[in-house]
């Protein structure tokens, strides 16, 4: 999975990607904001916003950083009646923009398995993040006790044409994070292979 191959499937992606996913995901993405804890003042960063699907249901008040690789799913984003409050960048999830300690919460919706190197878009992250932050992920993991099996690997190699990687394992991705706290691991869909976590900063 490379950046110049995911802005290709991106690009096929935009004009569909509402209409595909938007229902399927929909109440999962208000229990990853829900789990963040938002209030009126603080700042939001959410790296992969893609189309936007997580905007409308932000809370009011919260200056939100919205940033995509791909310059079709921001379009898509740009159609909504965005508010003073919401901006939005086009730029790469590994290589933020951003000074550290910039913003009070980060959310990560279906992005890390989705990058090159989900390791460095999550240290990204969490560099931007203020101590006392915290960060909502909502992604699909492998387990971190089942091993990497040769029907795993082929269904990896067919999801990645697609624009996405099954195989990740998130005690791999956040290893080494420092001042982190696990302050909720629960499954989300499909019996877990969706799981919503959140991480507090010290």
């Amino acid at each position: 999975m490379r950046n110049a191959s995911n802005r290709r499937i991106y690009r096929a992606w935009a004009p569909i990607y509402n209409a595909v996913f938007g229902r399927a995901f929909r109440d999962a993405r208000r229990r990853t904001i829900e789990a963040l804890e938002l209030r009126a003042g603080e700042s939001l960063l959410i790296p992969g916003v893609g189309t936007g699907l997580d905007l409308p249901m932000i809370p009011r008040g919260v200056h939100v950083v919205g940033l995509d690789l791909s310059r079709e799913m921001l379009a898509q984003t740009s159609r909504q009646s965005l508010g003073p409050q919401v901006c939005l960048i086009e730029a790469d999830a590994q290589h933020l923009p951003f000074a550290t300690a910039s913003f009070d919460a980060v959310l990560l919706n279906l992005v890390l398995s989705v990058v090159p190197d989900a390791g460095i878009a999550f240290g990204e992250a969490w560099r931007t993040l203020r101590p006392g932050g915290r960060m909502v992920l909502f992604d699909k993991f492998r387990p971190e006790d089942q091993s990497l099996t040769a029907a795993r690997r082929m269904i990896g190699r067919i999801a990645e044409a697609l624009g996405t990687d099954p195989n990740r394992r998130l005690d791999d991705i956040i290893r080494g994070a420092a001042q982190l706290t696990v302050a909720r691991d629960s499954p989300a869909l499909l019996r877990g292979t969706y799981r919503l976590i959140r991480l507090d900063k010290a």
